[in-house]
């Protein structure tokens, strides 16, 4: 049936490119996912469109053709979830929305417009040259929609918020096909729902977002040997937990472990938005000894021009704490005790990344957003464990051991009364349930919102991929 759907899709779309199995723009989109969970699936087509109004006839087909009622579809942008089906689809149709990657600003640069299928590093080399930027993903090769759909954490968070609070309008997509812009004072319901609500109202083709002056900051990496976590953790504990956080300062403290060498590494990514190399903030992380130091002064759209990693099996899984250098020294340990002796097949790097979540951050968007985080919450630190490993047999035991990890570190926090609620979106697992952690006000708020401009359930039943609102 899904056949018959790529047919249909091609007959009454004049002009859009729909790619077929083994074509060389099928496998160009099949090849440019970077995680083998994804790029394993197989679409009976893949289809391309390059504007906004193409899209809104592909939806149209998609939701009216008797020819696609039995197919199910996907949306790919530059991807951000590594989960198989969250951008990619078996059986059904992909719509690759990548052609729609443009990037410009209104007069003043006060508003970059940027389209869904963008990456980070597309906006950045285009505004640093304006000495402005976006509050976007710290990996330039991570795709714009995905992650502002999912709240998105940026070197800019502290003073501006999530990504998504910096939207000023969403130019969207709904089931009928109808192209609606949703902002403030237009849709404002269907505005506040996609900051954080995912993929469940329709499909977003651009988001103009309220950029932020900029000249060059601070960027690059400290590495320490494991014997100093200790000093390590509490030099991050108190950067994540100021009562007067630095709202230029953006850092990420992670664990690194290789199960084949079975050696542990400890690092750190103190980014700070001003050029200045030995930010006040950071002093205490500065004098523990380390191993290299490859902080410098450079511009942001170098700096997350990352070195992209290849195609491998991918797992995320996350968690929200109370911020404690005592905790992590215990996470840390219950870390190492589950997953010391775990090796499969080729093996497997493990990476555990904490990284605050203060009150500056989450004032912005509270009450504005979906996420329902909010300055009462206190200063908090997010967890990401992600592993990558080549051998696709093992990818159950890999998730299984993954969920017993994360218990252990949460059984740990709850027994310190430090595990909080909040589970961020872009970093959970497909097993997770971030939508519920917003609360229960938000969550009948995105029942409501999508009954309203999906109430055939479109995006919930054709498009199962993401995070779903129950029903």
């Amino acid at each position: 049936m899904a056949f018959a759907c790529c047919t249909a899709l091609a007959s009454q779309c004049p002009g859009l490119a729909v790619a077929l199995p083994d074509s060389l723009a099928y496998n160009k989109t099949e090849l440019s996912y970077w995680s083998l969970q994804e790029a394993t699936l197989r679409p009976s087509c893949i289809v391309t469109p390059q504007t906004s109004h193409e899209a809104a006839s592909v939806i149209r087909v998609l939701t009216s053709s008797n020819a696609c009622e039995d197919a199910d579809f996907a949306i790919k942008g530059r991807t951000h979830a590594p989960a198989a089906g969250f951008a990619n689809i078996d059986n059904g149709v992909t719509i690759d929305v990548t052609g729609m990657s443009s990037v410009k600003t209104n007069e003043d640069h006060s508003v970059a417009s940027v389209g869904a299928g963008a990456s980070w590093l597309d906006a950045y080399a285009y505004l640093d040259p304006l000495g402005k930027s976006v509050a976007g993903g710290r990996n330039g090769a991570v795709g714009v929609g995905g992650l502002t759909l999912g709240g998105g954490i940026s070197y800019f968070s502290p003073r501006v918020g999530f990504t998504c609070d910096t939207v000023v309008n969403f130019e969207v997509i709904l089931a009928t096909g109808e192209l609606v812009n949703a902002n403030a004072s237009h849709h404002a319901d269907l505005f506040r729902a996609l900051k954080g609500g995912t993929n469940n109202f329709g499909l977003v083709t651009r988001f103009d977002l309220a950029t932020v002056d900029i000249s060059k900051i601070l960027g690059g990496s400290l590495a320490n040997d494991i014997s100093h976590r200790g000093a390590v953790f509490k030099a991050f504990a108190d950067i994540a937990s100021a009562k007067n956080y630095d709202v230029r300062a953006s850092i990420v403290t992670g664990l690194l472990y290789n199960s084949t060498s079975k050696g542990w590494a400890v690092s750190s990514t103190p980014v700070y938005t001003l050029p200045e190399l030995r930010p006040k903030i950071y002093e205490p992380l500065f004098a523990i000894p380390n191993i290299s130091d490859k902080l410098e002064i450079t511009h942001l759209h170098v700096l997350a021009n990352e070195t992209a990693t290849p195609p491998l099996n991918w797992q995320f899984w996350t968690g929200t704490y109370s911020v404690s250098a005592n905790l992590l020294d215990r996470m840390f340990d219950a870390i190492n005790t589950t997953l010391y002796t775990f090796n499969p097949p080729e093996g497997i790097v493990w990476d555990i990344a904490f990284e605050p979540l203060p009150t500056v951050f989450t004032a912005p968007g509270a009450g504005k957003n979906s996420l329902g985080t909010s300055p009462d919450d206190g200063n908090q630190m997010i967890m990401l464990l992600s592993a990558l490993w080549p051998d696709s047999g093992s990818n159950a035991k890999v998730h299984a051991k993954a969920a017993e990890v994360v218990e252990s570190v949460n059984k740990v926090a709850r027994e310190m009364g430090m595990l909080r609620e909040f589970v961020y979106t872009n970093y959970a697992d497909w097993s997770q349930r971030p939508l519920e952690s917003n609360g229960g006000e938000n969550v009948r708020f995105l029942r409501e919102t999508a009954r309203k401009y999906d109430p055939d359930g479109v995006f919930q039943r054709k498009m199962p991929g993401g995070f779903k609102l129950e029903r």
